[in-house]
C-alpha cells in the first residue's frame, strides 16, 4: 500500500467544530527539547486526526538536529506538510508516528476511522495530519514495526540507486539503522563480498547477528589496510555513516569506474573532500542519493507508492522492530535524546510510547 491517493467523500465526524489539545516536542535551543501543549483545530479537508501510539527518532538527522549541527539556513523538509519552515528555534522535528484514525475531515472516507497509520510527523500525542502525508499500514504488521517504514524506505531507495550486479564487491560505511537494513538487503544479492565498516565493535557484533559475516573497524589502520590490499578495489560503496571522513575513505576502497552512493546529509559538519588523484584518474561516479525522490532512470516504471509497497514487503521479512532498544514516554523527552546521541552500547532505536 501506497500513501492515500483519495477517498469517498464525508462530512467529517464526532470531534466537530471543538478545539483539541496535544502535546508536542519542540527543539527548544541546542541540546534541549521540551513538551509544550499546542492547540489543535478540527481536521480539514482531506485530512485525519491521529491519536498516537508510538514515534521514533531518527538517530542521523534527528540526532544531528538536536545536537545543533543542522546548516541554519535551510529549510526542514519542503515535501512535508507538517515540516515546512526553517530551523528557526523553537521548532518541531520527526517523520515517523503511528497512530489510529481517531476523526476524519470532509472528503475523507469514514471506513477510515479506527484504522492503523502511518504519518510523516513530528513527535506528537495526537496531530491533525494531511491525508497526503500518511501511509496506510497493512494488516498483520504491529505499530512498532510500521516505524520503521521511513528507514526501510531509505534502504530500498539506496540499494535501487547503487543497481548492485551479480559478483560485486561491496562495501557499506555506517551500521546504524539505515546502514544494517541496507546492509541487510544487499546480503540477499550474489555478491562477491560483501564489507560493513564501523567503528563500534558492538554494531559490528550486531551486524552478524544479521548474517553480515564480514565486517572491520574503519578507524583501525592495521584493519583498513588490511582490507585495501585484499579488495583489490570495490565495485560499489554505500558511505551512510554520517561522518564525511568515511567518503574519504570509500574513495581510496573503491576500484576503477565504481560507484559510492551517498546516502548521509552532513548537515553543518561538512568537511573539505579530495576529489584530485584517484577520484579523478579512477573515473570515480559519486552518487547523491535521498528518499524524497526516485532516480529518473525508474520514473518510466516506479513512483513513490509503488517503492513504499516495495519497502513493506521488505520490512515483513527484515523485522526491524528488532532494533528498538530504549523506549520513553514523551515527557523524557530530553533523556530519550540524550541516550540516541550518546550512542551507547546496545542503542539502535529509541522510540516514544504514548
Amino acid at each position: 500500500m501506497g500513501r492515500f491517493e483519495g477517498s469517498a467523500a464525508s462530512p467529517g465526524t464526532s470531534v466537530g467544530a471543538s478545539r483539541l489539545r496535544a502535546n508536542a516536542l519542540f527543539h527548544v535551543a541546542e541540546r534541549r527539547v521540551e513538551l509544550r501543549e499546542v492547540e489543535l483545530p478540527p481536521p480539514g479537508e482531506a485530512e485525519i486526526l491521529i491519536r498516537s501510539r508510538c514515534s521514533a527518532i531518527s538517530a542521523g538527522t534527528e540526532a544531528m538536529i538536536f545536537g545543533g549541527a543542522f546548516p541554519k539556513d535551510a529549510s526542514l523538509d519542503a515535501t512535508i506538510e507538517s515540516l515546512k519552515g526553517g530551523f528557526d528555534y523553537p521548532f518541531r522535528y520527526g517523520y515517523a508516528l503511528v497512530g489510529e484514525v481517531e476523526d476524519i475531515g470532509p472528503g475523507v472516507d469514514e471506513a477510515l476511522l479506527g484504522r492503523l497509520v502511518f504519518a510523516f510527523h513530528p513527535h506528537q500525542d495526537r496531530a491533525v495530519v494531511p491525508l497526503a502525508d500518511c501511509v496506510p499500514i497493512p494488516d498483520g504488521i504491529p505499530a512498532e514495526a510500521a516505524l520503521f517504514l521511513p528507514q526501510v524506505e531509505t534502504a530500498v531507495n539506496f540499494v535501487m540507486d547503487g543497481a548492485p550486479l551479480i559478483g560485486e564487491r561491496v562495501l557499506v560505511f555506517g551500521l546504524g539503522v539505515v546502514g544494517l537494513l541496507t546492509a541487510a538487503l544487499l546480503q540477499r544479492f550474489p555478491l562477491a563480498r560483501l564489507i560493513a565498516a564501523e567503528p563500534l565493535a558492538w554494531r559490528r557484533d550486531l551486524a552478524r547477528q544479521w548474517n553480515i559475516d564480514e565486517t572491520l573497524d574503519p578507524s583501525d589502520a592495521g584493519d583498513w589496510h588490511g582490507l585495501l590490499s585484499d579488495l583489490e578495489g570495490a565495485d560499489l560503496i554505500f558511505e551512510l555513516s554520517g561522518d564525511m571522513r568515511a567518503l574519504g575513505q570509500a574513495i581510496d576502497a573503491a576500484g576503477f569506474d565504481a560507484r559510492i552512493v551517498v546516502g548521509s546529509w552532513y548537515g553543518a559538519r561538512s568537511q573539505p573532500l579530495e576529489l584530485g588523484g584517484r577520484c579523478h584518474r579512477n573515473r570515480l561516479r559519486l552518487v547523491s542519493s535521498q528518499v524524497s525522490t526516485l532516480h529518473p532512470s525508474l520514473t518510466g516504471r516506479w513512483d513513490k507508492r509503488r517503492r513504499i509497497e516495495s519497502a513493506w514487503r521488505m520490512l515483513r521479512e527484515l523485522q526491524p522492530e528488532r532494533l528498538i532498544s530504549r523506549s520513553f514516554s514523551p515527557d523524557r523527552c530530553a533523556e530519550a535524546f540524550e541516550t540516541v546521541c550518546a550512542r551507547r552500547e546496545g542503542v539502535m532505536q529509541v522510540i516514544f510510547r504514548y
